[in-house]
């Protein structure tokens, strides 16, 4: 009898990428294999059942795959959020602290209306720089973020507390120790 896959079991690890001792998580082969996508957006999507939402945002790249695939079977539209000087309309920027410098992300200054409430999405959560940037974005536009949903947490690299630190709720699917 075949063992039931879990999303984890969809997930390659290549070692040294892109850097020497980073244990990269893959979700390219989870997104190829159909019934892996499949199990993978359902169960995002389980803990905010009856729950209200009228928009999906993803964070470049990976969260636009699940954030378009999560606001199809929602029903609702999905925002994109971007790097810097991505987007071809007026902006707002916020800018975060990655581990050696700095980063900014952009959102259209138009996405979202005040009151509407968000899922924010993406494939991994590291340390939560990039999640914290989105979540302020969609704060600036005066919209609230109803949860976090990701694939993959790091925890080692503490992402989950510092989003939790903002009041915001972490859902994700599997986790991965070590870098």
């Amino acid at each position: 009898m075949e063992k039931t896959k879990r999303v984890e079991d969809y997930i390659r690890t290549i070692a040294d990428f892109p850097h020497d001792g980073i244990m990269f998580r893959d979700v390219t082969t989870l997104f190829a294999d159909a019934r892996g996508f499949r199990i993978a957006i359902d169960q995002l999507l389980h803990p905010y059942a009856g729950t209200r939402i009228d928009k999906v945002v993803g964070l470049e790249a990976r969260g636009f795959i699940l954030g378009g695939a999560i606001a199809h079977q929602l029903s609702v539209g999905f925002v994109p959020v971007r790097k810097k000087g991505k987007l071809p309309g007026p902006t707002i920027a916020e800018e975060y602290q990655l581990e050696y410098g700095e980063a900014v992300m952009e959102i259209h200054d138009d996405a979202l209306e005040p009151g509407e409430r968000v899922l924010l999405v993406d494939d991994l959560l590291a340390t939560g720089g990039t999640a914290e940037a989105g979540i302020r974005l969609i704060e600036r536009l005066g919209a609230e973020v109803v949860g976090c949903a990701f694939i993959i947490d790091l925890p080692d690299l503490g992402g989950r507390g510092r989003l939790a630190r903002l009041g915001m709720s972490v859902h994700h699917l599997c986790e991965f120790s070590g870098a």
